[in-house]
């Protein structure tokens, strides 16, 4: 993957807002919007609270603050329950293909279609198994969804996969360019901890035993995508991005298609109330908000770099297990807008009540959040007339009023055509962790040891009730293999695969011991989060410097690069090399981390580049140990004249600090903030000449999944 191609950047040098080309102007933009939350034929329990939710998000997103125009008229809603938000119908089947075949009737070459599925998705045999890598059709199930029928050898109203590419194919042949999300699940399995009521942690998946699907489902056998080899790239959930001929009139280009998808095949996709921390947050789709919460602050950037940043924000936040899977041309702006930097900043209008912002929680603004007031958006920010502080704020709104700092109080007298402008942010390395509810031998054993495992802990984690926001739950799975044990769960309480779950035995362990065992696990787990947090805040910088993975396998020596999606997976013994160009016209240190699926930090390399230097270096090959999400850190550093290559090998959780003495930079100190200290190392190094080298403002990510070999 090329990081300086593909990556964003995190600092606030480019504040533009969205312009749009006159190619934008002429053309019409249409949206179809799919929210399948309350299936009729479906016991309660099986309905969903957020695809409606999700609906209203992308409506009110499209129709306000989108980068190219979408007249209200030219967005079609189908949903159940929305409120503030006119619908045109329901999400059944019959009204699903009514929708389809309206917009292909309006459509003209040029034009642009934004499509967004939210509901539930499930798998069954395919009519025709030879048409599915897999043996089987995945299905996005509409209200009206009835049971499998064994006369037809199908489930009754359901959208199938192939229907799907076909109908979107019928929108690309009116020369319509097409951007389909698909926030729906389709197969996997999913252990959710006992979570309270009020957390509305959902998965939008439904068991195929739930529609009747024969038995047979479990006969069909998984052929896997390329053979054998668990290093192929994965087989979409929908058959919609095929490279297959799109029919289209005399003189009619077919439009270009980009697909966004949840989860993978055998994954599932959570919903859950947000934004975290808000009083009033609502049930969403994880997927959906994050993807918003990403085109809020990059309207303008292309789908390859949304696709980047909706990964990061995933690891980072620990959101989800499922790995969401990106297609198309992605090198293509989205919405086909303008390309454009990042918004940081929005225009204000002043009013009785304080200063209204058009940007809200979505923009990642909070109660709070202090904005420097800029007379012009081309201001330096050190120019700012004063300050304001958010007072109150909803999701695509807020407002501000005056606050003094360094200072500067802002004048009684204010100028038209004022922006704010968001500052930097502190970096929070806390980690906040939900106990277990009581009334279960585990849990008690814990709850008594509590007040030790605070003090093992120390201050970077906060733990909260069973029922609060948190970044960890703990749990106890009393149908798990190890049903003694507290089992270490992301926020939403879902463990998709329990054999990569961190978990802590009890029964055999005094208070003290499980205090001080989990306490370890924990702080692990947290050092990995705040490196790739420090990462997020850090970003890509402006530096000039390409960075390229690669790897190659004992089988075929050639070096091939690494994509960045579909996010890569490599199997043991696959190597793991770095291509990287120096095209500054001063030198730069590089250091390249790993952070492992057991949170484990391994240090690579360190070395400096001088202008116009080329690294060309194998770094690694993966082990047989702990296997799972991985993710690859490279940190760039400008480097001082005649200063030494400082080694950022002490980031290691099995390193010991070894340039304390060289003094540190303002990220090293964030780095010893972070609490970097022990572990232990999941991959085995191709060569052992580590050189003094250093911090670096200047942090690119990249997400690896690592598998067994078939």
């Amino acid at each position: 993957m090329m990081f300086r191609k593909f990556l964003l950047t995190t600092a606030l040098g480019l504040f533009s807002l969205p312009m749009l080309g006159s190619g934008a102007m002429a053309r019409e933009n249409y949206a179809l919007l799919i929210g399948a939350s309350e299936y009729q034929n479906l016991a309660e329990k099986w309905w969903l609270k957020g695809p409606k939710n999700d609906v209203a998000l992308a409506y009110t997103y499209l129709t306000t603050e989108a980068p190219v125009p979408f007249a209200s008229d030219n967005v079609i809603v189908l949903a159940d329950g929305l409120e503030g938000v006119k619908t045109d119908g329901h999400a059944t089947l019959g009204e699903i293909r009514a929708a389809f075949a309206k917009l292909e009737a309006e459509l003209q070459p040029g034009d642009f279609v934004y499509l967004h599925f939210s509901g539930h998705g499930t798998q069954a045999p395919a009519a025709d198994p030879d048409s599915e890598l897999d043996g089987l059709d995945e299905l996005f199930l509409p209200t009206d969804i009835g049971n499998w029928s064994d006369s037809v050898g199908h489930v009754e109203n359901s959208l199938v996969d192939d229907e799907i590419g076909t109908l979107i194919d019928s929108l690309r042949a009116k020369g319509a360019d097409v951007w389909v999300v698909f926030d729906s699940c389709h197969s996997g399995t999913a252990t959710r901890d006992i979570a309270p009521e009020d957390e509305d942690v959902a998965v939008r998946q439904l068991d195929p035993s739930v529609l009747g699907i024969p038995e047979a489902m479990e006969d069909v056998q998984s052929r896997g995508v390329g053979g054998d080899d668990p290093r192929a790239a994965p087989e979409a959930p929908v058959d919609a991005t095929d490279e297959k001929p799109v029919a289209t009139a005399e003189g009619v280009e077919p439009g270009a298609l980009v697909a966004f998808f949840a989860a993978q095949t055998n994954e599932v996709t959570p919903e859950k109330r947000l934004p975290k921390g808000k009083p009033d947050r609502k049930p969403q789709g994880v997927f959906t908000y994050t993807l918003f919460e990403t085109l809020a602050e990059y309207p303008n950037a292309t789908y390859g770099q949304i696709a980047q940043e909706v990964l990061r924000k995933y690891a980072v936040g620990n959101l989800a297990k499922s790995t969401p899977l990106f297609e198309g041309d992605l090198d293509q702006v989205v919405f086909d807008a303008e390309p454009g930097g990042r918004v940081a900043q929005w225009p204000a209008e002043v009013t009785d009540t304080g200063i209204t912002i058009p940007a809200g929680e979505l923009h990642g603004l909070a109660q709070g959040t202090v904005l420097a007031v800029m007379d012009s958006a081309a201001a330096a920010t050190d120019k700012a007339i004063g300050y304001v502080q958010v007072a109150s704020l909803d999701t695509f709104t807020a407002t501000a009023v005056p606050v003094e700092k360094e200072g500067k109080t802002l004048p009684a007298e204010l100028p038209k055509g004022l922006y704010m402008r968001k500052l930097d942010e502190a970096v929070d390395f806390s980690l906040t962790v939900a106990l277990p509810p009581e009334g279960t031998a585990p849990a008690d054993a814990l709850l008594a040891a509590l007040e030790a495992l605070k003090e093992e802990s120390g201050p970077r984690l906060n733990f909260v009730a069973s029922g609060a926001e948190a970044d960890l739950r703990l749990a106890v799975l009393p149908d798990s293999a190890r049903p003694d044990a507290i089992w270490v769960l992301p926020a939403t309480g879902l463990a998709e695969d329990l054999a990569t779950t961190p978990s802590v035995s009890t029964a055999d362990k005094t208070g003290d011991e499980l205090a001080v065992t989990l306490a370890d696990t924990l702080n692990h787990m947290a050092k990995a989060l705040n490196l790739m947090k420090l990462g997020a805040a850090v970003g890509m910088g402006e530096m000039d410097v390409e960075v390229q993975m690669q790897t190659r396998t004992p089988e075929d020596r050639t070096l091939r690069d690494l994509p960045f999606t579909p996010v890569p997976t490599l199997i043991p013994d696959d190597e793991v090399h770095v291509l990287a160009k120096n095209n500054n016209d001063f030198p730069v240190d590089v250091n390249v981390l790993y952070i492992g699926a057991d949170n484990s930090i391994s240090h690579w390399f360190s070395g400096r580049l001088q202008p116009g230097d080329e690294l060309k270096k194998g770094l690694f090959a993966i082990g047989d140990g702990a296997l799972g999400q991985e993710r690859m850190i490279v940190v760039v550093t400008p480097a001082k004249a005649h200063s030494p290559v400082e080694d950022l090998s002490y980031l290691a959780q099995d390193a010991l600090e070894t340039n304390r003495g060289l003094g540190e930079s303002s990220l090293g100190a964030a780095f010893t903030e972070a609490g970097f200290g022990e572990t232990t190392r999941s991959a085995v190094a191709l060569s052992d000449d580590t050189e003094e080298a250093g911090p670096a403002p200047m942090i690119l990510q990249m997400e690896l999944r690592t598998k067994p070999a078939n």
